[in-house]
C-alpha cells in the first residue's frame, strides 16, 4: 500500500528536510494553504498532512476548519508543525482534528520517528478495515443465500431495550411480508394463534434463566391468511466473557413435510380402519424365526385369545409360541414355504390360546402369507381367519 503525504509549509528549508527525510513515501509539498486545499482536491488517496500554522494567504488554522467541513477529508490524518512557545496553538490545533504536534525547528529524527509511528498506525487501521470488510462481507454473503430464516437480536447489555434486530431475506420470504413490516410486528402477531401459548412458557423458561434456548415446530400466518409451519430454534449470543447480548433465530420451512406427515398419518388410519374389519387376524412381521409383529390386527383377540399388542414387537409372546412347532418349522423365516423369493402360501394351522397352557384347548385358522420380493425377503404379511376343523382351500 502506498502512503501519500502532504506538506505543507512556507518555508522552503523545512519543506525540503521533511521530503529528504520521507523520501521513501510519496511526498506532495504546498507553501501555503490554498495551495495545499487545491492539492487535496486535486488528489485522491493523501493519507497524512503536515501543516504549518503560521501561513500567509491561509494559515493551518484555517485549513483546519475548512478541512472539518468536509466529510472527504474524515479520515486524513493531520500533523501540525508549531514554534517551541506555542503551547496554546498547540491545543487549539488538537482540539481542531489535528492528532500530533511537531516542533520547529525540526530534528531529523524526532520527525521520522513521529511519522513512522503514524504510518504504521495508519496502515494497521487498514488492515483491520480490510478484515471486517471480508467479514461482513462474509456474514451478508451467509445471510443472503442461507436456505434458512434468520434473524438475529442484539442488544447492549446495559440497556437491552435499545437493541438492533437484523433479519435475511429468506426470513422475510417465509413470513411473507417485508422487513420493514416485521420490525413493526411482534412474534404474536404473525404466529397461528394455537401456538401463542406454547411458544410463551418457552420464552418464559428463556428469560428466567431456566433455559438458555429452544426448539419448536410451529405456524406463521401470512398477510393472506395462508399458514406455514416451521421449524424454529432459538441460540444464545454471549460476549467473550459470557456475558448475554441478544439471540439468533432460525427458522426452516417444514410445510411441505407436514403436509406428507399428515397424508401418511390419514394414510395409516384408513389402512387401520380397513384391517380393523377384516375378519380374522391381519398382522405384518419381521423375516426372523419369532415372526416378532409389526402390526397386529384387531382380530387377533377373537382369533387367538390375545390382545394385539400383546404380540406386537413380542411384548408378552411371539407369534411363534402360539403356532405348533410342526407348523413353524414348514412356514417359518427358515422354512420351505419361503424358500422361493416371492413364494406366497396359503395353509391352515392350529393356533394355541391362552387356556391352551392350562386344558390344551386350541383353535384352528388357515392362513395366507406373502413373501414380496419388494420387501427383500426381510418381512412377511399374513392375514388368518378361524376355520372348522377341516381343511379347505379357499
Amino acid at each position: 500500500m502506498q502512503i501519500k503525504i502532504l506538506a505543507v509549509d512556507d518555508s522552503a528549508t523545512d519543506r525540503l528536510i521533511i521530503q529528504q527525510m520521507l523520501s521513501d513515501y510519496c511526498i506532495l509539498t504546498a507553501e501555503d494553504g490554498l495551495e495545499a486545499m487545491r492539492i487535496l482536491e486535486e488528489h485522491d488517496g493523501i493519507n497524512l498532512l503536515i501543516l504549518d500554522l503560521n501561513m500567509p494567504r491561509m494559515d493551518g488554522f484555517q485549513v483546519l476548519e475548512a478541512l472539518k467541513r468536509s466529510r472527504r477529508y474524515s479520515r486524513l490524518r493531520t500533523i501540525i508543525l508549531t514554534n517551541y512557545n506555542e503551547l496554546d496553538n498547540e491545543i487549539k490545533g488538537l482540539k481542531m482534528g489535528a492528532v500530533d504536534y511537531i516542533r520547529k525547528p525540526i530534528q531529523m529524527d524526532s520527525l521520522r520517528a513521529r511519522i513512522d509511528v503514524h504510518i504504521a498506525l495508519l496502515r494497521a487501521e487498514q488492515a483491520l478495515e480490510r478484515q471486517l470488510g471480508e467479514q461482513v462481507m462474509t456474514f451478508e454473503m451467509i445471510m443472503n443465500q442461507a436456505p434458512i430464516g434468520i434473524v438475529i437480536h442484539h442488544f447492549n447489555p446495559a440497556r437491552p431495550s435499545a437493541g438492533s434486530v437484523k433479519m435475511n431475506r429468506m426470513y422475510a420470504q417465509i413470513t411473507g411480508r417485508t422487513a420493514e413490516e416485521l420490525r413493526h410486528l411482534s412474534w404474536e402477531d404473525i404466529t397461528h394463534p394455537d401456538d401463542i401459548e406454547e411458544e410463551r412458557r418457552h420464552i418464559e423458561k428463556l428469560q428466567s434463566g431456566q433455559i438458555d434456548s429452544y426448539s419448536i415446530e410451529k405456524r406463521y400466518i401470512r398477510p393472506d391468511g395462508s399458514v406455514v409451519w416451521v421449524d424454529k430454534i432459538i441460540y444464545p449470543i454471549t460476549m467473550p466473557d459470557g456475558e448475554l447480548c441478544g439471540h439468533i433465530c432460525l427458522i426452516q420451512d417444514i410445510s411441505e413435510r407436514k403436509s406428507m406427515e399428515r397424508a401418511l398419518h390419514e394414510s395409516e388410519r384408513s389402512k387401520s380402519v380397513l384391517l380393523s374389519h377384516l375378519p380374522g387376524l391381519a398382522y405384518r412381521c419381521n423375516y426372523d424365526r419369532d415372526w416378532t409383529m409389526q402390526y397386529v390386527s384387531n382380530g387377533c383377540l377373537s382369533l387367538t385369545g390375545y390382545p394385539p399388542e400383546s404380540l406386537l414387537h413380542n411384548r408378552d409372546l411371539s407369534y411363534n409360541d402360539i403356532i405348533p412347532p410342526n407348523t413353524a418349522t414348514r412356514c417359518g423365516p427358515s422354512g420351505s414355504a419361503f424358500s422361493r423369493k416371492g413364494a406366497r402360501l396359503s395353509m391352515s394351522t392350529r393356533l394355541s390360546r391362552p387356556r391352551a397352557r392350562r386344558n390344551g384347548s386350541s383353535r384352528w385358522g388357515r392362513g395366507f402369507t406373502t413373501n414380496k420380493a419388494k420387501w427383500r425377503r426381510s418381512r412377511a404379511s399374513s392375514s388368518t381367519y378361524p376355520t372348522g376343523r377341516r381343511l379347505k382351500t379357499l
